[in-house]
């Protein structure tokens, strides 16, 4: 057991080694410094917060309008005119019906949101099989051109390329459907 005089005897040789009088840390005129200091700073971190918030609105005021416009619309063709496939404007008239659906469901397509905000894996993996298809395609249709190929072979690649947008047009319609249905 320990007693209160033993105690004594080992902490008061400690207490008498410590110095007479603590230094302080700093003087009067430091410290004024230093208060005067302080609310500048504080100036400053408030500065930075509302900057920080002003710049977090803006970001989400910017991303609500971008969600809610669905983004830059690529400009489609007039009613009266359609591309033709070297790029050239050709009047309906000149397309086959064919070519007119197929120029038709293009432009529906270009007209739809790029991406719904909620997708099916199920559909979403049909709409880009299909747009991949469509691509490969049209790969296929540029180098059979740039070699000249026979005109038979060209509008079989054609049809086939109708087909595939047209299957496109069907998915995307479901999809728009089922997304408006949320």
């Amino acid at each position: 057991m320990h007693n209160e005089l033993e105690h004594a005897r080992c902490v008061a040789p400690l207490l008498r080694g410590l110095p007479d009088a603590a230094a302080q840390p700093y003087d009067w005129r430091e410290f004024q410094r230093r208060a005067h200091a302080a609310p500048a700073a504080a100036a400053r971190v408030a500065a930075m917060r509302v900057l920080a918030a002003t710049i977090v609105v803006v970001l989400a005021v910017g991303a609500a309008a971008i969600r809610l416009s669905g983004g830059p619309r690529p400009q489609h063709p007039s009613a009266a005119t359609v591309t033709a496939d070297n790029g050239a404007p050709a009047a309906t008239s000149d397309l086959s019906p064919a070519e007119r659906d197929e120029a038709a469901a293009q432009y529906w397509l270009e007209r739809l949101p790029r991406e719904p905000a909620l997708v099916h894996v199920g559909t979403r993996a049909a709409v880009e099989t299909l747009e991949d298809h469509i691509a490969q395609v049209d790969d296929l249709l540029s180098s059979e051109r740039a070699r000249r190929a026979p005109a038979a072979q060209l509008q079989t690649l054609q049809r086939k390329r109708a087909q595939l947008v047209s299957s496109l047009v069907q998915v995307r319609y479901a999809e728009t459907l089922a997304d408006a249905s949320r």
